[in-house]
């Protein structure tokens, strides 16, 4: 009976040290871990240039370096622009240069002994009218043969007056506002010219960043119309880590803090540090832990930026916080 005693004690305290245990484990909260994925930026390489596409010299996978070729576009259409404009600019800076030199020496030669003819001219109808008026005293010569020869004086000395102006306007050259015109039409026909000469450098298009392809939409011989992207880059130097917390975790992430994530494919824990929690939230679309809620709650987006270089990092790798 003692034995019977001392057994069933022990299955009793046994028992209430299982429901013991039972309701710890039942009341105790569980650690929660919330699952993102590794992003990172994104380049699209598109050229102004609607053309086919000439060459491409990388594929899926390469290593580019800061302005290194990626691709040519052949456009016909440009280099016959090109033409256009560098003719206008060409005859633009001609007219330019006319302006600037002024009449030939020739035409201010000829403006010049024309002035010289009228001032001849010009002398001789003043000494034959001073002849005319000293008969017309002396009553030689009737009134109206005086008037005429001091008219024709008179517009003789008109005459060569123009001349000498338009000797001067030869020997000035061209107008101050003239050659400001000319200089204007010059600078335009250039930026003609500056403009199809941006866009053909456009046609050729090279890696902005040092950047892994990650994918080539079109090959040699495609046509590739204005703007569309014909490599995409992908710069595992500018990494980040995304989450989308809900609202009742969100007091767990403060900007600037930095937190440990684990990053399952490369086994290996990470310090990173919260760059951006976004300022507007949206519903659910999925969650990143177990539901059990009875309203929708709104999630927020965080991002974490790596402390360190992550040696084989990849763009959707998951990556595990707990909180």
């Amino acid at each position: 009976m003692r034995t019977n005693r001392i057994l069933a004690a022990t299955a009793l305290i046994a028992l209430i040290a299982a429901l013991a245990y039972g309701l710890v484990l039942a009341y105790t909260p569980k650690p929660s871990v919330l699952q993102g994925q590794i992003e990172a930026r994104e380049y699209n390489i598109s050229s102004k240039v609607a053309g086919r596409v000439d060459q491409v010299l990388v594929r899926r996978g390469d290593l580019v370096n800061p302005g290194d070729l990626l691709y040519a576009i052949d456009s016909p259409e440009l280099q016959a622009k090109l033409m256009q404009a560098e003719g206008g600019r060409d005859a633009a800076q001609a007219m330019q240069q006319e302006a600037d030199n002024g009449a030939r020496k020739q035409q201010v030669m000829a403006a010049k002994e024309q002035w010289s003819k009228a001032q001849a001219a010009a002398t001789l109808a003043k000494t034959t009218f001073n002849r005319i008026e000293v008969l017309f005293n002396e009553g030689v010569l009737a009134r109206q043969k005086r008037d005429e020869a001091f008219t024709q004086w008179q517009a003789a000395k008109y005459t060569e007056q123009a001349a000498y102006a338009m000797y001067q306007m030869a020997d000035e050259g061209a107008r101050v506002e003239t050659k400001a015109a000319a200089a204007g039409n010059a600078r335009m026909a250039e930026g003609a010219v500056n403009e199809v000469n941006a866009v053909l450098a456009d046609s050729q298009m090279r890696s902005p960043k040092m950047a892994q392809v990650s994918e080539v939409l079109l090959q040699s011989g495609e046509l590739a119309p204005s703007g569309f992207p014909v490599v995409s880059l992908i710069d595992m130097n500018d990494a980040w880590a995304v989450f989308q917390i809900r609202e009742d975790q969100l007091r767990h992430v403060k900007q600037g803090q930095t937190l440990m994530l684990n990053i399952p494919a490369l086994d290996r824990d990470v310090a990173f540090t919260v760059s951006h929690i976004a300022v507007m939230g949206d519903f659910a679309t999925w969650r990143a832990t177990e539901s059990g809620h009875d309203f929708d709650m709104r999630t927020f987006q965080v991002e974490l930026r790596p402390n360190e270089v992550i040696a084989d990092l990849r763009v959707g790798m998951s990556v595990l916080l707990g909180l």
